[in-house]
């Protein structure tokens, strides 16, 4: 595997590249994750099993236009390929650490804000399916927001756990009660991260940088939901936020709709104690 990749990595740069070293890294829990270095070059590489390329090569289109919209900081997409038993994706290679200090924390707030409000689009959803973590996420364009969230990510969350045997509501009620408090609101279509979290964004050399993306068009305030989930996210970043892109004082209304839609996708790929937390959820929602 790693010949083929130095191989492939050096028609990719047009210069040999021999991998003097190699070591094991932290990056996630679905792809085995390294650095690679010839010495003077350091990339990061993660590799999992050949029929995985499919989900590398998405991951690496929704890395390109995060690119594209010089907004947040992103790694460098080097390239994608395969060998005989192996996919992997290489990025460059950046020494992070948490984004836990007050500067860095407003400057990520203002990129995302600038990210938010790059550009144009119509209909909410992407050009392509994507996976948030292991968990394919359907993205057909849609004109209405509300329809799109409550039938692409809330039922279609549900629809996995029922799959598994796991009934926490009756689907076709509660996509259309996300669907009816959804719908006097019809923000103008951002393009997100997706799986904004505090183990997605760290600070490096350069700056605020953020990865593993899950890219959609659709509502600004489901990225910053996210961020208070798992909580992780200084003060400061809020208020870059603010400074430039302000929230609507009813996002508090749908916070819990937002994360929900995580809290569901974690119980799919992790079980455990969020099906606990999906039911408290859902509770408040009914109660909203």
């Amino acid at each position: 595997m790693w010949q083929a990749i130095a191989k492939q990595l050096s028609d990719t740069l047009l210069f040999t590249f021999q991998i003097n070293e190699k070591e094991k890294v932290n990056g996630g829990d679905i792809s085995d994750c390294y650095m690679i270095s010839d010495g003077q070059q350091r990339y990061f590489v993660k590799v999992n099993q050949r029929d995985f390329i499919h989900k590398f090569e998405i991951e690496a289109e929704n890395i390109r236009i995060l690119r594209e919209s010089n907004t947040v900081f992103v790694p460098e997409l080097i390239m994608t390929g395969t060998s005989k038993q192996h996919a992997f994706i290489i990025l460059n290679f950046l020494p992070t650490k948490p984004l836990d200090d007050n500067k860095n924390s407003y400057a990520f707030g203002q990129q995302l804000a600038r990210l938010h409000m790059w550009s144009e689009q119509k209909e909410y959803g992407f050009d392509q399916d994507n996976y948030i973590g292991s968990t394919l996420q359907p993205n057909k364009w849609e004109k209405k927001w509300s329809r799109f969230f409550a039938e692409q990510r809330i039922g279609w969350q549900l629809q996995l756990m029922r799959e598994k045997g796991v009934n926490l509501i009756d689907i076709d009620e509660f996509t259309q009660l996300i669907h009816e408090k959804l719908a006097s609101h019809q923000p103008k279509p951002s393009l997100l991260h997706g799986d904004l979290w505090h183990g997605n964004v760290a600070n490096s050399v350069v700056g605020p940088v953020c990865y593993d993306p899950a890219c959609y068009w659709g509502d600004r305030e489901c990225d910053l939901a996210m961020t208070e989930l798992f909580e992780g996210f200084q003060p400061e970043f809020y208020q870059g936020y603010e400074s430039l892109f302000p929230l609507d004082i009813s996002y508090a209304e749908r916070k819990d709709i937002y994360n929900l839609y995580h809290l569901l996708n974690h119980y799919n790929q992790f079980g455990g104690h969020y099906l606990e937390k999906a039911d408290q959820m859902i509770k408040r929602i009914l109660c909203f």
